[in-house]
């Protein structure tokens, strides 16, 4: 089964790109552009992991991280924080992230934290 990745942010010129790069290594990926409906969309997608935007209109992504860590259900789910704000990655785990990511980052930086969190041994198929 392919590892699910959501993504949260609300700049569809990160979203589009980023579908297409997870996508293309064959993640299964859900974006959504509303801190309120992470909740909502875990519940129905049930991701191994989320790409979380620290700023974005009308939600922070540091208080969705905090609550998502402090929850039995979601404390579990990896949770890497993006950025480009230069104070970022250490709120980010300030507020229980497990990793962050600068923006704008390189896809081979990307993927190799996403191997770190997601990697297990490939089967044939």
């Amino acid at each position: 089964m392919n590892k699910k990745i959501l993504v949260v942010d609300d700049d569809n010129d990160i979203i589009e790109p980023l579908e297409l790069i997870l996508e293309s290594k064959r993640y299964k990926v859900l974006s959504i552009t509303k801190g309120k409906l992470v909740s909502s969309s875990i519940a129905s997608f049930k991701p191994d992991l989320i790409l979380l935007d620290i700023l974005m209109s009308g939600s922070d992504g540091r208080e969705i991280c905090k609550t998502l860590k402090k929850d039995k259900k979601t404390l579990d789910i990896i949770i890497i924080m993006m950025s480009a704000h230069p104070t970022a990655q250490k709120d980010s785990l300030e507020a229980g992230a497990n990793d962050f990511i600068a923006k704008p980052f390189e896809t081979t930086e990307l993927m190799l934290l996403l191997e770190k969190y997601l990697s297990k041994p490939k089967k044939s198929s």
